[in-house]
């Protein structure tokens, strides 16, 4: 039995370190440095929460940005992304189905960019590229009355540059960006 005394003590000084006191130290830190990223980058309006900025929604208006095309049907408690191999008949199809109805939604589209038919890892990714939010323009002004200009300036406001200027490639929040859409059209 003493052999085992200092590796029950240790177990559980380990259990109130790992699992109470760092957690805690962490999630305090997190709320007073960065609360808004530390509660979930929670959007509200009229105090009511409507997203996070960190995940896409799906948008059925056509007067709207549409984000990336999600494998888990913008649901967060399902992130995934697909499993198919690029190469399977069945992907091949899928992308096929994902570009014909966007050229249906999009008449005039000639070059449809990926991330406009491919999902992104999570199933949730709220960015598009810039090209991906530029080649909705012309549905959306006709939807919406607004000019193409008046939405290129938009969706430039809205482009985020690269990380630390190397890490990733430019975006847009289609979040941000439809909120700010909604507000000009109010």
């Amino acid at each position: 039995m003493n052999m085992f005394l200092p590796a029950i003590r240790l177990s559980v000084v380990l259990m109130l370190i790992c699992g109470l006191i760092y957690p805690l130290v962490t999630t305090g830190v997190a709320q007073l440095l960065f609360p808004a990223q530390a509660n979930g980058s929670l959007i509200t309006q009229n105090e009511k929460i409507i997203g996070s900025s960190l995940l896409a929604q799906e948008i059925q208006s056509p007067g709207l940005f549409q984000p990336r095309a999600s494998n888990a049907g913008y649901d967060p408690t399902a992130s995934a992304g697909s499993n198919r191999a690029v190469a399977s008949e069945e992907y091949i199809g899928e992308m096929k189905e994902k570009m014909a109805q966007l050229q249906q939604e999009n008449p005039g589209l000639k070059q449809i960019p990926a991330d406009l038919v491919t999902g992104s890892g999570s199933g949730l990714d709220p960015d598009l590229s810039p090209e991906a939010a530029e080649a909705q323009i012309p549905r959306i002004s006709e939807a919406t009355g607004l000019s193409e200009q008046q939405l290129v300036q938009l969706v430039n406001e809205h482009i985020q540059g690269r990380q630390m200027g190397i890490f990733g490639e430019p975006r847009v929040n289609v979040t941000a960006l439809n909120l700010a859409l909604t507000a000009e059209l109010n």
